[in-house]
């Protein structure tokens, strides 16, 4: 899998709902919350490699 970077767009519960950065909503995928790093909220930009998600600038 190679390494991606999205935009956290939506929250709903317990999950969320990511954007590929640069691509339309056909790349939104759906993971649980408890996967994304702590503090990550709606409009932040999330790099993942290796199914680990890190805050980018």
């Amino acid at each position: 899998m190679e390494p991606k970077d999205y935009v956290l767009v939506k929250i709903e519960g317990e999950y969320a709902y990511l954007r590929e950065i640069g691509k339309g909503e056909e790349s939104d995928v759906f993971i649980a919350l408890a996967l994304l790093p702590m503090g990550a909220d709606i409009g932040t930009k999330l790099h993942c490699e290796f199914f680990q998600y890190t805050v980018i600038e």
